[in-house]
């Protein structure tokens, strides 16, 4: 079984002792990703535009692995505002094709960067060929 790492434009300068994206096998791991356009600095424009920049983060973590997002099969989305839950269940709406991967949302106190999102992944990438057993 292999154990890749993947990294994103921008945060290979990431300073957090951890993988952005990890994949092990058929298995891919992606940490929580934040609205953030270089490390450290939250994207202008509140809840919406920080949403869609950490959709876009994970996006980019995915295909640095070999992964899509059509690949996810489970997400787990912290909010420092559970109010923002709609907004939440709009962008990732727009953003997951049917059938949407399954997803917890999570209140969190406070976030890095002070951020009011973070959305991290785990997806399931079959081999070119391979039926789905599953």
């Amino acid at each position: 079984m292999t154990r890749d790492t993947g990294q994103t434009l921008g945060e290979q300068t990431d300073q957090h002792p951890y993988s952005v994206a990890f994949r092990s096998g058929d298995l891919v791991a992606v940490s929580g990703r934040l609205g953030v356009s270089e490390p450290g600095v939250l994207v202008p424009g509140g809840f919406e535009a920080e949403c869609a920049q950490a959709l876009t983060n994970l996006d980019d973590a995915l295909k640095s692995t070999g992964a899509t997002r059509g690949d996810v099969v489970k997400v787990v989305a912290y909010l420092t505002d559970m109010a923002d839950r709609d907004r939440l269940n709009f962008a990732y709406a727009d953003f997951f094709a049917e059938p949407r991967p399954a997803r917890s949302c999570v209140g969190a106190a406070a976030l890095p960067y002070g951020g009011r999102v973070e959305i991290e992944a785990l997806a399931r990438v079959q081999a070119p060929g391979s039926a789905d057993v599953g």
